[in-house]
């Protein structure tokens, strides 16, 4: 049984923490608003980015002038992931949801005999992988000194994919991220960027007839490194979003614990207490009446 002096500390140690705790939640709280908002604000430019692209692919008459990173090479053989984490911890299960989407698509890669080639955004995301993946990943980019997500890293990132794509050293890219949705839910998701998914056209788009100077081909071969820049950043500006409501959720489960644990330390302490002074008392009294 732990000494009265033993429970004081511990109950010291764990109100200090505590403090800790509801400090980093406030200073999540701050840095959430900031960050959803930014979140927010770069969704639609990146989707009517991505809409217009795929417009001007479905214009184009020669398909086998068309940039390669809008069509690919052909080849499928080859798999470039790209796995967005943060470079920083205590934000619950944030960085754990997109590793666990990334190595769902891993095993699917493998399985099928596939090439596979990592490249991690984040330390964190790395630590996690190199426990398995480390014959696999060939790059890992980290931005510490960054406060903030900004386009002028996405665009690194956007530059290192594109370089090693006119290498050939892959044939599909595809990159993980968290969407944020609220404090509670971030959605882990895969997207891929090269080749870009030309499945899905915005119908109120394609309605509309336009008259492109120069040709979409050309206009494409500078749309498609900004829009892979764009789309990194989009992925960028969820992850930023995600992570502090992440954190904010722990911190503020952590607090709460915290507390649980000092009342269930305190009464502990005051029975041990109780317990000490009896035994005291008895002692009293049995020498007082052996007297």
């Amino acid at each position: 049984m732990a000494s009265l002096d033993d429970l004081k500390k511990r109950i010291t140690s764990v109100k200090s923490t505590q403090k800790i705790t509801k400090a980093m939640k406030m200073v999540a709280a701050a840095k959430l608003k900031r960050a959803q908002e930014s979140a927010e604000k770069g969704r639609p430019y990146s989707q009517k980015m991505n809409d217009i692209i795929l417009n001007l692919s479905s214009s184009i008459s020669n398909k086998d002038n068309a940039p390669k990173l809008l069509s690919g090479n052909g080849k499928e053989k080859v798999h470039l992931c790209v796995v967005i984490t943060s470079d920083r911890g205590l934000c619950g299960g944030f960085n754990s949801n997109i590793i666990k989407k990334a190595k769902s698509y891993f095993s699917k890669i493998i399985s099928e005999n596939k090439e596979l080639k990592i490249i991690t955004v984040g330390s964190k995301g790395h630590d996690q992988l190199k426990r398995i993946y480390v014959d696999k990943i060939i790059e890992n980019i980290s931005f510490k000194n960054s406060k903030n997500a900004n386009y002028f890293d996405a665009e690194k990132v956007g530059k290192t994919i594109i370089e090693r794509f006119e290498k050939e050293e892959f044939d599909i890219c595809t990159i993980f991220y968290n969407q944020f949705k609220n404090v509670i839910t971030q959605l882990p998701q895969a997207q891929q960027i090269i080749p870009l998914n030309t499945e899905n056209v915005n119908d109120s788009e394609s309605e509309n007839s336009y008259d492109f100077e120069p040709e979409e081909d050309e206009i494409l071969g500078n749309l498609l490194p900004k829009n892979i820049s764009t789309q990194i950043f989009k992925a960028m500006l969820e992850n930023s979003a995600s992570e502090q409501g992440a954190r904010m959720s722990a911190m503020d489960n952590a607090t709460r614990n915290a507390g649980e644990m000092v009342d269930k330390l305190t009464i502990e302490y005051n029975r041990s207490r109780q317990a000490a002074i009896t035994k005291e008392l008895i002692e009293i009294i049995s020498g007082a009446e052996s007297l």
